[in-house]
């Protein structure tokens, strides 16, 4: 049911109460009035008879006839004369007043007063005197009628206006629905015009604000789908540009070793056979045979050197932990003054091997920077999985973070470390360790095929 509806059906409601009331008033006037005229008149007529009747009926009852017929129609009264047989004489005529119609059956006796009935006694009869109500009810319905007929008319008025100006003031209700709908169905341009009425006014302007609002919403989150497929078109870019350098320098990694490291070996294996056999032959053969020997050997340790920061070979053929463990022997023996504590608990949990690098490279990063800007004497490594996440941590005593922090310039391996982390959904933290030194936490999400089973 509409508004309107509901608006016109209460005041129609309304305006039926209240004329239902003012014809129940108007009904207890008219039954009043009736009561009083018809009373009033039975009476009157009655002692007039009373007192006339006994006159003419000493000079008969031809000379009573007579009287009765003179006097004609009483209002609102019946006379009726019979004589002592109880035969009927004399009967008063119809009144001419609104001759032919009477008013209906069931109002009649709805307004009219219990009919009054009185005999006169004479020596020859009886006059009846009876209250006729018919014409004073007669009356009493025409006024009813009449009234009625204004009631129902000023209702159909009352309710056309109301409805009227109803329509009117709820109309702009019906645009702030349309506009609901295009709203609905996706039309975020829509704004509604200047409605007329203070409310609609300001349900216009609230809708026009919402509508704005949205608008700028829908575009930040826009702005925010597209930032956010750039930021994983670039993760996913990033991702593939790793996966080639990785590649590449396993490859260079596997050259060096395998290729040149042989090499190298076999140089250094000639260089120590021709000293063999130039001792006490050719002292100049012998010592250009061992100083070739010995910076084959020297390159032969640089090499060695460098292949594992190229690409832990390590890691490929025996996993995290003999990769970290092998890291942690070879920092040792390069820093003879550092002593470095570990604790890896992998259990049997199987990583990927880009899960495994980003660890590998995070824990070679965070040492290398830790002996190389802190100066740190005792650092300690552990490496642990807990729930569906790896977490490596790492703590140094060293001289602690620089103040303009790690992102100033020159950190380059920290910002490569920190987007190779963040493409695999982890996070990196770097903060300062009590009492000093600095703390290097990398969280790593796995997976749930990457989850050992309990």
């Amino acid at each position: 049911m509409s508004l309107r509806l509901k608006i016109n059906l209460i005041v129609g409601l309304l305006t039926l109460l209240f004329t239902a009331a003012v014809m129940a008033l108007q009904w207890r006037s008219l039954r009043e009035s009736v009561h009083e005229e018809v009373v009033a008149a039975n009476r009157v007529a009655a002692q007039l008879l009373e007192r006339m009747s006994w006159r003419y009926a000493a000079q008969g009852t031809p000379a009573l006839v007579g009287f009765l017929q003179g006097v004609g129609r009483v209002r609102s009264t019946d006379i009726t004369l019979l004589d002592t047989k109880g035969k009927e004489l004399y009967s008063s005529p119809p009144s001419p007043y609104k001759a032919g119609r009477d008013a209906p059956a069931w109002f009649e006796r709805l307004i009219s007063p219990t009919p009054v009935t009185q005999a006169i006694d004479f020596p020859d009869g009886k006059l009846i005197v009876r209250a006729n109500a018919s014409r004073a009810a007669l009356d009493a319905w025409d006024d009813t009628v009449q009234l009625s007929g204004i009631a129902l008319a000023l209702l159909v008025a009352v309710n056309a206006l109301v409805f009227w100006l109803v329509g009117r003031t709820v109309r702009p209700f019906g645009e702030i629905v349309t506009a609901l709908n295009r709203l609905q169905a996706g039309r975020f341009d829509v704004a509604l015009p200047r409605l007329a009425g203070t409310e609609a006014a300001a349900i216009g302007s609230a809708f026009n604000r919402m509508v704005g609002e949205l608008q700028g919403h829908i575009d930040t989150e826009r702005r925010a789908v597209r930032a956010e497929l750039q930021l994983n078109a670039s993760r996913e870019l990033t991702r593939w540009i790793d996966q080639h350098v990785e590649a590449e320098r396993r490859l260079i990694a596997r050259e060096l070793h395998d290729e040149l490291g042989q090499s190298v070996t076999a140089m250094r294996s000639m260089a120590l056979s021709i000293a063999q056999r130039s001792t006490g032959v050719d002292a100049e053969a012998l010592q250009a045979a061992r100083i070739i020997a010995d910076e084959s050997s020297r390159l032969y340790d640089a090499m060695h050197g460098i292949i594992p920061r190229l690409a832990p070979l390590v890691l490929d053929s025996f996993g995290l932990t003999e990769a970290l463990a092998d890291l942690v022997e070879r920092t040792r023996q390069s820093q003879p003054g550092v002593a470095i504590a570990t604790d890896i608990e992998l259990g049997n949990t199987p990583l990927s091997a880009e899960v495994a690098l980003t660890l590998y490279r995070a824990a070679q990063e965070g040492i290398t920077n830790a002996l190389r800007h802190g100066r740190a004497k005792h650092l300690q490594l552990a490496v642990k999985v807990d729930e569906r996440a790896v977490r490596l941590s790492l703590h140094d005593d060293g001289g602690g973070l620089p103040a303009e922090g790690w992102q100033r310039p020159g950190h380059y391996g920290l910002r490569w470390l920190v987007e190779r982390v963040e493409s695999l959904r982890g996070e990196l933290r770097l903060q300062p360790n009590a009492p000093h030194g600095v703390q290097l936490h990398v969280h790593v999400p796995l997976p749930a095929t990457e989850i050992a089973p309990p």
